[in-house]
């Protein structure tokens, strides 16, 4: 069961470079109409997950990978010094007897040490993209979910000097 704390689901996100420093975005799937029409304008997101109660944030990365991605082999270079949060539109919370309304969240930096080939979204049972690419940090801002560009700001200010020395 996902850990609720103040309202706030907590949860780990992922950040997967590649050698050319390129990170890992996908598309996100369409779970209900009410998103549809916010997924269709700026679908790509990074790979994030729940925590589970008993995990560490580390161990929810590595399963929440395997589970969106097909796999986890990466080597973990950072992590977050503390948890981030953002706030889900008032639209897209669910009408629950104890509402979510966004996620606090401890991220990683990954360096992705596999092939391409390796990535499969449609994995397992939890698909959570229907389609994946490298893209450039600006990029995956620019094109993320508006109420997420500030904390993918955020997770980038944070990991740019490990970036830099790659």
């Amino acid at each position: 069961m996902d850990i609720i704390k103040n309202h706030m689901r907590q949860g780990v996100g992922m950040v997967v470079l590649n050698k050319h420093k390129r990170v890992l975005a996908g598309k996100h799937m369409f779970i209900n109409t009410k998103m549809i029409s916010w997924f269709l304008k700026k679908p790509w997101q990074l790979p994030q997950g729940g925590l589970l109660e008993g995990e560490t944030p580390k161990e929810a990365a590595l399963r929440e990978l395997k589970e969106e991605i097909g796999t986890n082999n990466v080597q973990v270079i950072a992590e977050t010094k503390g948890w981030l949060e953002y706030i889900l539109p008032v639209n897209l919370r669910r009408n629950t007897e104890d509402p979510v309304i966004g996620q606090r969240q401890k991220w990683f930096l990954m360096m992705f040490l596999g092939k391409d080939d390796e990535i499969n979204v449609k994995a397992t049972n939890h698909n959570e993209f229907d389609t994946w690419k490298w893209m450039t940090i600006g990029n995956i801002i620019r094109l993320s979910v508006h109420f997420k560009h500030s904390l993918y700001v955020e997770v980038f200010r944070e990991f740019k000097p490990h970036i830099i020395n790659l």
